[in-house]
């Protein structure tokens, strides 16, 4: 046994004496206090709190972003809508039949747009008739721009720049390119910005997902990241209401990107960066931090010697675990960052299937979504009313799917959704276009819409489960690439127009479907940090 000994004055000559002292020094207690090394679902879940006051705060406040994505994404269905138009002469004048479904056949000078040439690119730039393919051409540039900026920022998010970074980023050029556009000059520049724009917006989504998700604890990862959807949605309705209260497409490029610089300015500084994205990076003494605030926000505490660990130093019975954060002090050292790209997934037999199953379905479930949304200048009913409605049908389709996350498991909804959303569009490819059946036709795709919604928001649920921190945004970048591919084919197959688009987004469900027969389940599944932790963790399982 070690003692020490102190020093003392004597009282007669003042020279110092030593002497033992009744009991031996005992050691601090955080030296002697038995250490508990946790990844960071197993300390959400036990000392911060899975889904508290801190994580919804910062939930809401990063998941405003999708409202944003909407914006931009939609606006082309009433900036480049073929607007209303009237004779000149009135019903039955010269050169102009009033009763003609297309001006396309009415003799020049003979007729006008409501509202005037402004109210939409088609009337300024006459893009109808033999033009009328290079409205579907800007709408497929525009997703191609997201497909290239959602591997771009997928990889980025992963990397240098977090998933705070990048989403500040795509909002700053949102807002450049947004306002941007409402000064094009012509149609090609108009093109050019609509490709910049989707540039920015293909990475909005997948960021602000992965930062509202990530601090979320198992049990309620699945409700939250369903519901991230729901921002999307009213965005879209929104829009809707934004759009009519600025009828020209140039006035309301301006007013639906004014939002994002909102969003800069307002939201994102009260928005942390994902713990998950700091420990892989091996920036540990930031992870702490954000782990700490959790728990203390949440009206919880952490005890001494807890310690922050990959989950694939998880403990064994063989070997001890290195420490990399104590959260009860501010004195950790930083380590070397456990990184991973693309290559690695595709390297990886497991996760290169999973990768080629989730790029598939995406584009599939895609083509249908944003077909049916933008099939609605097809309809020829009320344009308002029926985005909105196509927006209020998207709300209950996330509700259910969230209640049945958690009961079916992701894969069995997954298939259902599918299949839900191909039958009835199976059945709108039936119904004629005339009379009292285009209200018929209008529930049949709303009831598309349904379906495919609820499929399309729980792909980021399942895909962001199949995949780990490390790689999780380079993943889920591609799977949007894919996403932003059946984007681009949409609108192509809208301008077709007829019973052919509801032909194609029912083949498109349908198939979606039996591809997801081969994924595995994620439900209560961990979120894994890292390639090899996974693969350990999921070979023993197997």
């Amino acid at each position: 046994m070690r003692t020490t000994f102190t020093l003392s004055l004597d009282s007669n000559d003042g020279k110092p004496e030593s002497r033992s002292p009744l009991l031996p020094a005992v050691e601090s207690p955080a030296r002697n206090s038995k250490t508990e090394n946790l990844c960071i679902d197993q300390m959400l879940q036990k000392y911060c709190g899975e889904f508290g006051r801190w994580q919804l705060k910062h939930f809401v406040l990063t998941s405003l972003a999708w409202a944003l994505e909407a914006f931009h994404t939609m606006v082309m269905i009433f900036a480049d809508r073929e607007p209303e138009w009237r004779c000149l002469d009135g019903v039955g004048g010269s050169g102009c039949d009033q009763t003609a479904k297309s001006v396309c056949r009415l003799e020049p000078g003979s007729w006008e747009w409501v509202g005037g040439t402004g109210t939409s690119t088609v009337a300024e730039w006459d893009l109808l008739c033999g033009d009328k393919f290079k409205v579907g051409l800007v709408q497929a540039m525009f997703f191609g721009g997201c497909m290239i900026g959602a591997g771009i920022f997928g990889h980025l998010s992963d990397s240098v720049l977090g998933r705070k970074g990048s989403l500040t980023v795509v909002c700053i050029l949102n807002t450049i390119f947004g306002s941007m556009t409402a000064l094009s000059p012509n149609y090609w520049s108009y093109v050019i910005l609509r490709f910049l724009t989707g540039f920015s917006t293909g990475g909005v989504g997948l960021c602000a997902f992965v930062l509202a998700t990530e601090p979320v604890g198992p049990k309620m990862r699945g409700i939250a990241g369903m519901s991230t959807f729901y921002f999307f949605a009213g965005g879209i309705a929104l829009l809707s209401g934004i759009a009519y209260i600025f009828p020209t497409w140039r006035k309301l490029y301006i007013a639906s990107s004014i939002p994002s610089l909102l969003f800069l300015l307002l939201i994102l500084p009260f928005i942390s960066e994902s713990p998950r994205w700091y420990l892989v990076r091996g920036r540990i003494k930031e992870a702490t931090k954000i782990m700490s605030r959790i728990a203390t926000s949440n009206g919880n505490g952490l005890p001494q010697g807890v310690l922050l660990t990959l989950d694939q130093e998880s403990p064994s019975a063989s070997s001890p675990l290195p420490r990399l954060s104590s959260l009860s002090s501010c004195h950790a050292e930083n380590k070397d960052a456990v990184t991973g790209s693309i290559v690695d997934v595709i390297r990886s037999p497991m996760t290169r299937m999973r990768l080629i199953l989730a790029v598939v379905i995406n584009f599939l479930c895609s083509v249908v979504y944003y077909g049916l949304s933008l099939n609605v200048v097809n309809l020829e009913t009320n344009l308002y009313l029926t985005v909105v409605l196509n927006a209020a049908a998207e709300m209950p389709a996330f509700m259910t799917t969230a209640m049945l996350l958690d009961r079916l498991g992701r894969k069995p909804l997954t298939i259902g959704t599918l299949w839900f959303s191909g039958l009835f569009c199976f059945m709108g490819s039936f119904v004629e276009n005339v009379g009292v059946w285009k209200a018929l036709r209008m529930v049949c795709g709303i009831l598309g819409i349904f379906g495919m919604a609820g499929t399309y928001n729980l792909l980021f649920i399942y895909t962001a489960e199949l995949f780990p921190t490390v790689v999780r945004n380079a993943a889920l970048g591609c799977t949007t690439q894919a996403a932003q591919m059946g984007a681009i084919l949409a609108p192509i197959v809208v301008v077709l127009g007829g019973s052919l688009p509801f032909v194609v987004f029912a083949l498109c469900g349908i198939f979606g479907g039996l591809f997801a027969f081969y994924l595995p389940e994620t439900l209560n599944q961990p979120l894994y940090d890292t390639l090899t932790g996974m693969e350990t963790k999921e070979d023993i399982v197997v």
